[in-house]
């Protein structure tokens, strides 16, 4: 007997993608003319102007955990694609915003949106994206639990950005720096918040109890402090022809990431404040950063919450594919190549 082998990151995320990007088009094609050709292209589904994009779009991991947080319910995956939509579309909205509040003018690999149309139009979309996900959420099943779950998330992932702008404004040392447990509940609210919600709001809307809901949700929002961290890396060592940004953006930026928190309490860091902030001198930053085991430091702890998720996972009554696909793409996200 032939024992087939579990799908791939590549085929989950294919899968999802196929079941959620009608709807998700066509849920954006209602939108205004001027502000649906902003979101496509923030999508990347066509340049400016309109004409069909050759450049791939996102690799729609928060659309896959909302149907496989269905899935793991034990409904079919169609159940979770209102969910899908909302979070894709909270997402785009948030990195419209995130590009202009950190002043990045590219974003995979080509123009942010504010870029490409301008500070104003690219808040409209984001707005737009916004309303559309609330709207798309209060006509699905269970539609007024899903708008609170959402919004519970959307007010985390507020406080989440807010954090982190001001972690940039805070000293490198003394008593008012930034410390690894305030990381933690920006990196939970910026990033977790929406990855806890998309599976939680996929499993609500496949009919799962009140605790398995929970439960998804605290693996989503553990799996999202991985992510951050991982991505905090890739912020400062990461290869800009995957990840789309400059090499070493964070620290241009004077971001507070957790590879520069843990660097600033080794004594091997000592010059490291005043390379914080000068764009000249960021190589000279990220490899002090590197000797100070700022980026191993980083990784263990991604790999830490990363095991959390897994026994947070492990404990729920999960359909069993669905689960095992769960798995494999929260060990797929929390270590990304870098």
């Amino acid at each position: 007997m032939t024992v087939q082998a579990p799908p791939s990151v590549p085929e989950v995320l294919g899968r999802c993608r196929e079941l959620v990007l009608p709807a998700l088009q066509e849920a954006v094609g209602g939108l205004h003319p001027w502000v649906a050709e902003m979101a496509a292209y923030s999508f990347g589904w066509c340049e400016v102007g309109g004409a069909p994009a050759a450049a791939p779009g996102g690799k729609g991991v928060r659309q896959a955990l909302a149907v496989l947080g269905a899935e793991a319910a034990g409904a079919d995956g169609r159940a979770g694609v209102p969910a899908a939509v909302a979070v894709e579309l909270v997402h785009a909205f948030s990195l419209l915003h995130d590009d202009i509040m950190d002043g990045d003018g590219t974003r995979r690999r080509r123009p942010a949106v504010w870029k490409a149309y301008g500070t104003g139009p690219a808040v409209l979309a984001g707005d737009a994206l916004f309303a559309l996900a609330v709207e798309t959420l209060a006509r699905a099943p269970q539609g007024p639990g899903a708008v609170r779950l959402l919004s519970a998330a959307l007010a985390d992932l507020v406080r989440g950005q807010a954090d982190d702008l001001l972690f940039a404004t805070r000293p490198p040392a003394g008593p008012e720096r930034v410390t690894p447990e305030e990381y933690r509940a920006m990196a939970e609210g910026k990033t977790g918040a929406l990855l806890g919600c998309a599976v939680a709001l996929g499993a609500a809307l496949g009919g799962a109890p009140e605790g398995v809901v929970g439960a998804l949700e605290r693996a989503g929002r553990q799996l999202g402090v991985a992510f951050q961290l991982v991505d905090d890396v890739l912020g400062i060592w990461g290869d800009p022809a995957v990840t789309g940004k400059p090499a070493g953006g964070d620290l241009r930026e004077r971001k507070m990431t957790y590879p520069v928190l843990a660097a600033l309490s080794s004594p091997v860091a000592r010059g490291l404040p005043e390379l914080l902030g000068r764009p000249e001198r960021a190589e000279e930053a990220a490899a002090l950063i590197e000797a100070a085991g700022g980026r191993t430091a980083a990784l263990a702890q991604a790999r830490r919450h990363t095991e959390a998720a897994r026994g947070t996972l492990a404990q729920a009554p999960l359909a069993p594919r669905a689960a095992g696909e769960l798995r494999t793409l929260l060990d797929h996200l929390a270590g990304r190549e870098l």
